[in-house]
């Protein structure tokens, strides 16, 4: 009997820095049941994902375009798509899939559209709103099946536009690499982070969307003479202005930069206090992974967000844009270590229990399956 063909899947990210939606890849690729399924990575931009996949084994392509929408790149995407002979096209986020949507329906290849969080925003002006809102609204139309990452992002889609064909699949992480009763090397000792002081982390792409700003305006706050240290980890478009600020504010040895790192088990393992102050997401993976590692949670109250913490059960929520009450939350949880630990057990127990990376990756196989099956 002849050997059954693997399903290609084209898995396509906007870029190749890595950020949440790109640790979903990232592990999905490595989850996804290699008898069944082969995948091809594309990327539109380069960076260390890309690098990764690489060193991995899987066969991944760059073409540059930092634009959504860009007929420009079209024709080097469908030679891809001729040439590994791809059977489905799995698109991560808004560029992706308006970056493939065309030449895959020229080659009549079936889109499956996972939102990472929408890219129209509650601080968008109203035109750039309403442009981001039609636009997804017609890549959701595209797409044969489009997959929200949170009931929160799903609900907020289905209130501005027909959502055919959707399904909720939430992150799952991989809870063997983010499992907090493993050993880990000693981050803490690395950065000079003494037993009596409390290690406040921060993991994020440095941009807008994550309000570093507010982060270090909030640590200003922090009377200099409690025993705290702040652990700043990520690159991104902002990270200069936040070297500019930390500066201005004083902060000095008090804030710890580091790049981009690929130990983030071990971070979160000597981080006593984890912060996430955004301005929205889709389910945060980054969020999901401190949970794991049984982290008191201090977070913005948004969609995506309050589908992981409920305010004082497994984390602290607090407003968006605003520094006087992040460090009321970061004074609390420095003042009451029993506190700290009650948020970080519930908060673990939560995903140890729904947000496995496995079971993630079954529904996601089953997914497509079906979409294949309807097209045949």
């Amino acid at each position: 009997m002849a050997e059954q063909a693997k399903i290609r899947i084209l898995q396509t990210i906007r870029q190749g820095k890595v950020g949440g939606g790109e640790t979903h890849v990232l592990d999905l690729v490595k989850e996804l049941d290699k008898d069944r399924f082969e995948s091809v990575i594309l990327s539109f931009t380069d960076g260390p994902m890309v690098d990764k996949l690489k060193a991995d084994g899987f066969k991944t392509y760059v073409v540059h375009t930092e634009k959504p929408f860009n007929y420009k790149v079209w024709k080097d995407v469908k030679k891809i798509l001729t040439d590994e002979q791809i059977d489905l096209i799995h698109a991560h986020g808004t560029r992706a899939n308006s970056n493939t949507f065309y030449p895959a329906g020229q080659l009549k290849i079936p889109i499956v559209y996972t939102v990472h969080g929408w890219s129209f925003h509650p601080d968008q002006q109203p035109v750039v709103k309403l442009i981001r809102t039609l636009s997804e609204r017609f890549l959701v139309k595209v797409a044969s099946q489009t997959i929200c990452v949170s009931e929160s992002n799903f609900r907020e889609g289905k209130s501005k536009f027909p959502m055919h064909d959707t399904k909720v699949i939430v992150n799952g992480i991989n809870q063997v690499k983010f499992n907090p009763d493993r050993d880990y090397k000693d981050i803490r000792a690395e950065f000079g982070i003494s037993d009596d002081e409390i290690l406040v982390s921060y993991i994020a792409r440095i941009t807008a969307q994550k309000e570093p700003l507010t982060f270090l305006k909030a640590i200003a706050k922090i009377p200099a003479e409690v025993k705290v240290k702040f652990l700043i980890v990520g690159d991104g478009d902002l990270k200069a202005q936040m070297l500019e600020l930390a500066e201005k504010l004083e902060l000095g040895s008090r804030v710890i930069f580091e790049h981009f790192r690929d130990d983030i088990p071990a971070i979160l393992n000597g981080t006593d206090i984890f912060c996430l102050p955004s301005l929205w997401e889709g389910l945060p993976i980054a969020l999901l992974e401190a949970m794991a590692m049984r982290k008191a949670i201090i977070a913005t109250a948004i969609d995506g967000t309050r589908d992981l913490i409920i305010d004082r059960k497994n984390g602290l929520l607090i407003p968006i844009s605003n520094p006087d009450e992040l460090a009321k939350a970061i004074l609390l949880l420095l003042s009451d270590a029993q506190l700290r630990k009650t948020l970080g057990l519930e908060a673990g127990a939560l995903v140890k229990a729904s947000f496995n990376i496995e079971t993630m990756t079954r529904k996601v196989e089953a997914t497509y399956l079906d979409v294949l099956a309807a097209r045949k």
